[in-house]
């Protein structure tokens, strides 16, 4: 198998590092992106290197400034030759009245969760394109499928990441480039450290499944898409949230 080179954004917790075990267990290297979470993704560059023998490299760069991630996929490219997949995690959410949403909280979404893709695509597709080959994953939200109450930036943003991986899924078919998109449902990660016990127990109760979802659930999903056992499937959007949006 060869051994590929993996960029994930966001990658230092939560769904970001689950994926980036992944790949190192198969022995790929890991490009671990952060931006304030600087301890915990030197821990777990630390972490790969020791359990799988697979380099990494640690970038601390904000994937919603252009400027800050041309140069982090700069020094992507000086250290390792090529990479082969770009996982688009980072993200980060709101909950909140649309009526008391401003303009900086609807700016920094936006940036954050939609704009970023530009910023690393725009970094990664000439190689791929001149390569003639590559895959892109993107991680979405179910809410981006069919929105939520008082998340309306979020869902907005989430829905934004669907519809860019489906027109950026047909432009780079003929380059031979895989484009593809996961929309999470309730995945126990920090974002969900404000809920309550009460609250975790409803959400348990309106899923079919009766659980909650772990990284590790998406990180195996990122895995597969990015595999070759997947060499058809481009433009898709797979749901993982346990049968609550069907």
């Amino acid at each position: 198998m060869k051994t590929k080179t993996v960029f994930i954004s966001g990658a230092a917790k939560g769904i970001g590092a689950a994926c980036a075990r992944a790949f190192a267990k198969e022995k790929h290297n890991v490009i671990i992106n952060y931006l304030h979470s600087e301890e915990k993704a030197i821990k777990l560059s630390e972490e790969l290197e020791q359990n799988y023998q697979v380099s990494t490299l640690c970038l601390k760069g904000d994937i919603s400034d252009y400027n800050q991630t041309q140069a982090m996929f700069s020094k992507a490219y000086e250290t390792f030759s090529d990479i082969d997949v770009l996982v688009n995690n980072a993200g980060i959410s709101l909950i909140k009245l649309f009526s008391d949403i401003t303009k900086d909280e609807w700016d920094k979404i936006i940036a954050t969760n939609l704009s970023s893709l530009y910023n690393t695509c725009s970094s990664v597709v000439p190689h791929m394109v001149r390569n003639h080959k590559g895959c892109i994953i993107n991680i979405s939200s179910m809410w981006g499928q069919v929105g939520a109450s008082c998340e309306v930036a979020y869902s907005a943003s989430k829905a934004g990441v669907i519809g860019f991986t489906k027109a950026l899924a047909k432009e780079l078919a003929p380059s031979d480039i895989r484009v593809n998109c996961i929309a999470p449902g309730v995945i126990m990660t920090d974002m969900m450290n404000e809920c309550d016990d009460e609250t975790i127990r409803q959400l348990k109760e309106e899923t079919p499944l009766s659980a909650l979802g772990q990284p590790e659930d998406i990180a195996n999903a990122v895995m597969f898409l990015s595999s070759d056992k997947a060499s058809f499937i481009t433009g898709q959007i797979i749901g993982i949230n346990g049968g609550m949006i069907i």
